[in-house]
């Protein structure tokens, strides 16, 4: 609990670097990038504080160059899987009795390093790493210390929450973390939410085991580093890249495995959800799921709308780090009446996206993240391109001789329900739907119902009462909800993120809705002047 003398303000969210031409952090970051793009790191496992290598290994390479190896990954198995939870449960102890300002202090001073001496490196790692670009990675690495702030800000809230006392007695509640450890699987696309899976409980006092995801390991191992030289205990949390298959075999399946966090695809998370419930007997606790997975995000344009904020949303929302974000725009719905100019627009500001290497400042979009994702979107691609149903508006080629480049794609559909409307692709394609005036309520209904997910959206439009209209049809479609504004671009503390449906279980990361998942209440009564009566009053004859 902490102590009243020792309280934190509520935080503010971490400025963002401009990185403009001639300024220092332009040429830090550049240096750093030279540098890393100069060395293979070997990573290895964490396990009780300690490197564990092992014999299998992986390649990390840079998806927009995927010949350049910049790092090779030790890869946990069934020993080194049981090693770490060993350590986990060892840990918990010592990490739970360790005073709150003391944990919080340890990941202050990480937030603090982030956004100082230590961001270069993180942001360098990200970019070359997971293939983001300067500004997509420098709101990545803020996230991550926005994280950091806010959740020790949020447990201090939720510590505080306290029950009434009535005279004579003493209501108290004590937080406690979970019984066990908490298991994290982590995603390749944003270097924060890889940090804040496993940190968010360990705040709190948990103890974990962190998969970081193949593809964003080498960012995900410097933060790790930074965590242990910021003072992090041994064991609370142990860094084990090891394949999916295994972290469910070995780890989902513990009984001690009292929390799991997941960023990742809806056909997993509910794999996972189905492994606990068949086996949810074998449990000591029964474990908090708690999980943000797909989505199929969307912009519903009114013929009120503004035209040139709809295309930039449409532009920036579809194709800023190629669609790989989960509140990425993958559909959008466009009235008949606008769409003649909205179409010329979204031709002409595609035509002017630069899709190239991020280590040059001027590109807007990179490769997408891997081959199998290269491989998912060639095939939309292709099968719209034989389609009657589809034209391409802008883009629809795709090269993977250097990097696993897709050139940012529109394609218009003839019906809202064909696949690429209502499938999630998680590329740089976006499938526009364009609709009659006067088919506004019947098209609003088809976008709520006709993806499984709900994890964003918006409107555009200037009429208020159409404003109410398009809000209330589409309440149950999103978790995170714009209104005249892009569907990316949630900020820690402001729009808390999550979504419902098949996109997750909408606890909001960053919040306390979070925070809350990773303790158990414990209630304590204390009676000042215990009674020693037996009968009461009313017992009394008249």
């Amino acid at each position: 609990m902490p102590n009243a003398y020792f309280t934190i303000e509520k935080p503010k969210n971490d400025a963002f670097n401009g990185y403009l031409p001639g300024s220092p952090e332009r040429a830090a970051l550049k240096a750093e990038l030279e540098k890393q793009a100069a060395q293979v790191v070997k990573i290895p496992l964490i396990i009780g504080g300690k490197e564990v290598w092992t014999e299998e290994t992986i390649q990390v390479t840079m998806p927009h160059d995927h010949k350049h190896v910049i790092a090779e990954c030790c890869m946990a198995g069934e020993k080194e899987l049981n090693m770490a939870i060993d350590a986990a449960l060892e840990a918990k102890d010592a990490w739970e009795a360790m005073p709150w300002e003391h944990r919080s202090a340890i990941f202050l001073k990480a937030a603090d390093m982030i956004t100082g001496s230590y961001r270069q490196v993180l942001n360098a790692s990200t970019m070359l790493g997971q293939s983001k670009t300067v500004f997509q990675a420098e709101i990545d690495i803020a996230e991550l210390a926005d994280f950091l702030r806010f959740g020790v800000w949020g447990a201090q809230e939720i510590f505080g929450d306290q029950p009434a006392s009535s005279a004579g007695v003493w209501n108290r509640q004590d937080y406690r973390p979970l019984d066990g450890f908490i298991c994290a699987i982590s995603p390749f696309n944003f270097t924060s939410i890889g940090g804040n899976l496993p940190t968010a409980p360990a705040i709190v006092g948990n103890v974990a085991l962190w998969k970081p995801s193949r593809t964003a390991v080498l960012s995900n191992y410097y933060y790790m580093k930074l965590l242990q030289w910021c003072g992090l205990p041994a064991g609370v949390i142990n860094f084990v890249p090891c394949t999916g298959g295994d972290m469910s075999k070995y780890v989902v399946s513990h009984p001690k495995m009292a929390g799991f966090h997941f960023t990742g695809s809806t056909g997993v998370f509910q794999s996972v959800w189905k492994q606990v419930g068949e086996n949810i007997a074998s449990y000591a606790n029964y474990p908090r799921l708690v999980g943000e997975t797909g989505g199929k995000d969307f912009i519903f344009a009114h013929n009120t709308a503004d035209i040139e904020p709809l295309v930039a949303a449409i532009v920036r929302g579809s194709f800023e780090y190629q669609g790989q974000k989960c509140s990425a725009c993958s559909r959008a719905f466009v009235p008949a009446s606008i769409w003649p100019v909205v179409e010329k627009r979204l031709k002409e500001q595609t035509a002017t996206l630069k899709v190239g290497d991020v280590q040059e400042f001027d590109t807007f979009m990179a490769a997408v993240i891997d081959k199998a994702s290269f491989e998912t979107c060639k095939g939309y691609i292709d099968r719209a391109a034989a389609s009657p149903e589809c034209e391409f508006v802008a883009g629809g080629s795709y090269d993977d001789s250097k990097g696993w480049f897709v050139q940012p794609t529109i394609i218009r559909c003839k019906t809202p329900t064909y696949e690429s409307m209502v499938k999630e692709i998680f590329g740089p394609i976006v499938s526009i739907y364009v609709y009659e005036n006067d088919k506004l309520d019947e098209t609003l209904a088809i976008c709520d119902s006709a993806s499984p997910y709900a994890l964003t959206g918006a409107i555009f439009a200037q009429d208020r009462e159409v404003i109410v209209k398009m809000e209330r049809a589409l309440r149950n479609s999103s978790g995170n909800f714009y209104i005249n504004d892009k569907c990316t671009g949630a900020v820690v503390g402001q729009q808390p993120f999550g979504g419902a449906r098949a996109s997750g279980t909408n606890d909001k990361a960053g919040t306390v809705l979070n925070m809350i998942r990773w303790v158990s209440p414990h209630t304590v009564k204390e009676t000042f002047s215990p009674s020693s009566a037996i009968a009461y009053p009313y017992m009394t004859e008249a």
